[in-house]
């Protein structure tokens, strides 16, 4: 396996181009409700930064990665102010959030995925903090934007970021470089993702079903006679 300083030299302008990914689906949401400059600003960073920071809070890796690396506040608040003024053009932000929210997507769960191997935390515990940097800025912006999170709709979500993160995590371990891995583990997520925006898939959702008679479940005892034998 290679050194984990090459992914960190390599990851710097992936990570920076995912928080600014997302940013913009914080801005974007910001958009939809009608907020002033200071929610951009709020949404754009909190979505930009939150899966990180939730990534490397559970890895230890203190302090977070964004006040290692102020910058990456400065990219998310210069986004989210940019949008601001521009988030008027598209003809419709909400299916522009969502395929820019699946770029992101796909983005970070190959960079939380290799923060993963890179804490030599394992192939799992790396494959859950790719699902978790994904999922985590998306809950967040969701929640503060008042909007039910996209992780809890039947959409397919974490699927490809599982996808991903698996096939960085398996390429790397069959003695690919960290570049070379991250490409096709991109592609992988954005594809299904992508995929599952054009054509709507979704997972069955539970279906309810009558409950059985309560005197089935748990029957009442046979009552006793004065013998103390059943009736």
């Amino acid at each position: 396996m290679q050194a984990p300083e090459l992914f960190l030299s390599f990851v710097t302008v992936l990570d920076a181009a995912a928080v600014g990914v997302f940013a913009v689906t914080g801005a974007l949401a910001a958009s939809r409700k009608e907020m002033d400059i200071f929610g951009f600003a709020l949404l754009g960073t909190v979505t930009g930064v939150g899966g990180g920071t939730v990534r490397d809070l559970l890895l230890g890796e203190l302090p977070v990665f964004w006040i290692k690396q102020p910058m990456y506040v400065v990219v998310s608040l210069v986004v989210a102010s940019l949008v601001f003024f521009t988030a008027h053009i598209p003809e419709s932000r909400y299916r522009t959030l969502l395929w820019l929210d699946a770029i992101g997507l796909s983005l970070v769960a190959v960079i939380g995925a290799g923060r993963g191997l890179a804490a030599d935390a394992g192939p799992f515990i790396a494959i859950v903090m790719g699902v978790i940097t994904s999922v985590f800025g998306g809950i967040i912006r969701d929640v503060l934007a008042g909007e039910s999170p996209v992780i809890l709709r039947r959409e397919i979500y974490v699927i490809p970021a599982l996808i991903g993160s698996m096939t960085f995590v398996a390429l790397t371990y069959a003695g690919f470089s960290y570049p070379m891995a991250a490409m096709p583990a991109f592609a992988a997520c954005l594809t299904v993702r992508g995929l599952a925006l054009i054509y709507g898939w979704s997972l069955p959702p539970y279906k309810s079903r009558p409950g059985r008679p309560a005197e089935i479940v748990a029957p009442e005892p046979p009552a006793s006679g004065p013998d103390g034998r059943a009736d």
